[in-house]
């Protein structure tokens, strides 16, 4: 019997070529913006992406994209703090939501951050589908249920993407993957498979590539 949550097949390759050309053709960083009054109006398919701090968001971005510093990396956690947008040709926003979960940084900015999150997924009516990042080596934490039903709260389709999976083997990676399923099992948004990837080796890219370019706007 098929699991629940089955991990997605490898895009066909129009699916591939169409995902390539989308997000590799002339990805731009557009504007960084700390409140819903910056964003530019929703005249495009927008997806975004989401995770705890350190996920891997800045890395997958900019293997996506097929640009080194596109999205900025950092090994420090939260260095992420306000929601930046990139454009992908004159069709799509790709959002880059600040990263969450990091206790270190101080309470009165988490709490601004999270804020800022909850008002940008309630206030986007061109957002197709958020891409929830879970780190591969560990699986879902309680944070990142917390956002699985912020997006049921917000009514945003979300995809589970499993990141670093080239650093978990075996029956580690089956246990991460396990949790993960039964996670998304309780939260009516979730998009029913999940995407594998790793912005080291590649691994998924071109799945992930597919899944946003096949996002319309109807």
């Amino acid at each position: 019997m098929k699991p629940a949550f089955p991990l997605a097949p490898e895009a066909e390759p129009d699916a591939a070529e169409a995902g390539r050309k989308l997000l590799t053709g002339d990805p731009q960083f557009l504007k960084g913006v700390v409140a819903m009054d910056g964003l530019p109006p929703p005249d495009r398919v927008e997806v975004c992406v989401a995770g705890r701090s350190n996920v891997g968001k800045s890395s997958l971005i900019n293997a996506l994209t097929a640009r080194r510093a596109l999205a900025r990396t950092s090994s420090t956690p939260g260095r992420t703090q306000e929601i930046n947008l990139f454009t992908l040709g004159d069709t799509h926003y790709l959002v880059d939501l600040p990263g969450y979960g990091y206790a270190r940084a101080p309470r009165d900015m988490v709490e601004r951050w999270q804020a800022l999150l909850r008002a940008y997924l309630a206030g986007r009516p061109n957002l197709r589908r958020a891409f929830l990042l879970i780190d591969a080596r560990h699986g879902p934490k309680p944070v990142d249920a917390a956002y699985m039903a912020l997006f049921d709260r917000a009514a945003v389709p979300f995809q589970a993407v499993l990141t670093k999976v080239d650093k978990v083997r075996g029956r580690a990676f089956d246990t991460a993957l396990d949790s993960l399923r039964a996670q998304l099992a309780r939260h009516p948004t979730a998009f029913p498979e999940v995407i594998a990837t790793s912005a080291e080796t590649g691994q998924g890219v071109a799945t992930l590539r597919a899944a946003i370019a096949g996002l319309t706007a109807g």
